[in-house]
């Protein structure tokens, strides 16, 4: 992942952006010289390529005529059948006539109705084609077509069958007029390569005739060394367009020539003509030519655009993104930046950024004081909170040692807990650094510690078992926790017992469980049950019920055999606003 980052670094670097904003600026200079050449090399080349279509024009000349003439025949022979296509006799005649006056031109010519079983031939003899995938064709989609035929049964020899569909006056298809040229015709009627005259190569022309859907009708060089003079990779059906045209490729034979191709008769019959290449080095140098000084002025361009990038603005932007790097990372040691001969826009840049700096340091400084009186503030005023509720409880004690009523030194004393556990949370507060959160360990510990002080005696000793996670609480948190474990553990010590030689059993755990959540859990050992799983009994069980459910905690109670256990499960993350007041019972407020 390290290298495509550093590559992505280096291709939007300034320097990389500058010599391409060069490059695109000397562009348009190296684009109007390559545009110059370019226009040169296409003069020659189209004064070349009308040089091909010339020759094979001319070439292909008495071929193109007698292939006009044999389709102007079959037009005229299609007309005449729309007549006497239903006159055997008639129709016989008409074909015999044409052949013996065309002797010269064509070999054989019949009417092939529909059904294709032809009985109108030239010479007579009647013909079933009914099985001809030209005749099926011909049924479908009547045109005007050109086939090979590699062997007529008329002839016997290969020749070039024009076809003419046949309509009655209604318009309906009666079937189409067939005329047969010998290919030895078409390949004596060529013009001999001697006579081209303006011709201005070596190599002779390849002329090769085909129709629309790719077949070849005609070669010069042979039917069966046609495919060698035809481009590998571009099927002839590919290449009947209308009009004249020119390109280069490679032949079957792995060779590069020249082509010009035209269409004889549109949309049906094309020729192509064909030349090696000869003409090798010559091409490559005139193609490269043209680009070669715009590839030097570019890479010219480029080099200069980044040594000046370097010198002008790279290398001090670099020093200044190293020291504002080492800043914003913790760095505030900000040395004087050496940025010599720099640009009076980059100057006041660094001018600018020190300053910034300076201000920065000079604000932390100023907040980092703020913050420290605020943090003796509020130590202060959890100190003197915990002060008072000490005094209170103090109060509390003294109001205690003149009652007389057990009952009224219960209560206080029961009071006298809640409000040590207070001042136990102050003073956790105070002691803490962070002045946010409270240790939980070290909170329920003192709270415990203290209730057992107080509530122990040398006639009524614990067994107490202590295990407390390093979870932290927020003070939303810690106060109903503390209030929470005061209410369980002075009821615990209230009702322990035990009914065997040794001292009842207390414990007390703060256990985190999963992720986010906590469980308080305090049990106790009973020599006799006194409150029952799921009930409430007297303004202690109201107060943990209550607590519990400020926390948003589930408190269970269950007693097995001679323990009573209460566990509170609650969520340690920060505290839930207004619902967690909600959910607190509303005579905590009174």
């Amino acid at each position: 992942m390290a290298g495509p980052a550093v590559a992505r670094s280096f291709m939007q670097g300034l320097g990389v952006r500058l010599a391409l904003a060069f490059s695109v600026a000397l562009l348009p200079l190296a684009i109007v010289s390559a545009l110059q050449s370019r226009s040169l090399l296409d003069e020659a080349e189209a004064r070349s390529e009308a040089a091909l279509v010339g020759e094979t024009l001319l070439a292909v000349a008495p071929e193109a005529n007698l292939i006009r003439a044999a389709r102007v025949a079959a037009s005229a022979l299609a007309a005449s059948m729309t007549v006497i296509a239903r006159e055997p006799d008639a129709c016989k005649l008409v074909m015999s006539k044409v052949i013996e006056d065309l002797a010269s031109a064509y070999s054989f010519a019949a009417f092939v109705p529909a059904s294709g079983e032809t009985v109108c031939t030239s010479n007579g003899k009647p013909l079933d084609l009914t099985d001809s995938e030209r005749v099926k064709r011909q049924r479908l989609d009547p045109k005007p077509d050109v086939v090979v035929i590699p062997n007529a049964v008329a002839s016997g020899t290969s020749v070039l069958a024009f076809g003419h569909p046949v309509f009655d006056l209604d318009g309906g298809y009666l079937g189409y007029v067939s005329i047969s040229m010998p290919h030895a015709l078409l390949e004596n009627k060529k013009t001999p390569y001697s006579e081209l005259g303006r011709s201005v190569r070596h190599e002779p022309i390849a002329l090769i005739t085909f129709d629309g859907s790719g077949t070849v009708l005609t070669s010069s060089i042979g039917m069966e060394e046609a495919g060698t003079a035809l481009p590998l990779d571009r099927p002839l059906a590919t290449l009947a367009k209308n009009g004249a045209w020119t390109f280069t490729a490679i032949s079957s034979l792995g060779v590069e020539r020249l082509y010009a191709v035209f269409p004889l008769v549109e949309n049906n019959v094309y020729a192509i003509g064909s030349w090696p290449n000869v003409e090798t080095a010559g091409p490559f140098s005139m193609m490269v030519s043209p680009y070669l000084m715009p590839a030097l002025m570019w890479a010219a361009s480029l080099l200069v655009a980044v040594l000046a990038a370097e010198r002008l603005v790279t290398r001090h932007i670099r020093a200044l993104r190293n020291s504002m790097t080492a800043f914003a990372a913790g760095d505030h040691r900000v040395a004087n930046l050496d940025i010599p001969n720099a640009a009076t826009e980059i100057a006041e840049v660094t001018e600018s950024y020190l300053k910034m700096t300076d201000t920065i340091l000079h604000d932390e400084a100023e907040l980092e004081d703020m913050v420290h009186q605020r943090e003796v503030l509020l130590r202060e005023v959890h100190h003197r909170v915990k002060n008072n509720l000490q005094l209170i409880a103090s109060i509390m004690n003294m109001q205690m040692r003149q009652s007389h009523s057990e009952e009224a030194k219960a209560v206080m004393r029961g009071l006298q807990d809640r409000v040590m556990s207070l001042a136990t949370i102050h003073r956790g507060l105070y002691q803490t650094s962070g002045l946010t959160d409270v240790r939980a360990d070290e909170l329920l510990s003192d709270i415990v510690r203290q209730i057992l002080k107080m509530s122990t005696g040398p006639g009524r000793r614990f067994d107490l078992v202590t295990a407390f996670d390093d979870i932290t609480l927020s003070p939303d948190q810690a106060v109903p926790v503390a209030l929470l474990l005061t209410e369980a553990v002075t009821n615990a010590v209230k009702y322990a017992g035990s009914d065997g030689p040794g001292l009842p059993k207390l414990e007390v755990t703060l256990r985190r469980v999963g992720l986010t959540d906590a469980v308080l859990s305090v049990s106790n050992d009973v020599a006799v049950a006194k409150v029952a799983p799921g009930q409430s009994s007297g303004l202690g069980s109201q107060l943990m019920a209550a607590f519990a459910q400020q926390l948003g905690g589930r408190s269970t109670i269950t007693t097995k055999g001679d323990v009573y256990r209460l566990r509170v499960q609650f969520a340690t993350g920060a505290q839930r606003g207004d619902e967690a007041e909600q959910a607190a019972d509303p005579q905590l407020a009174e």
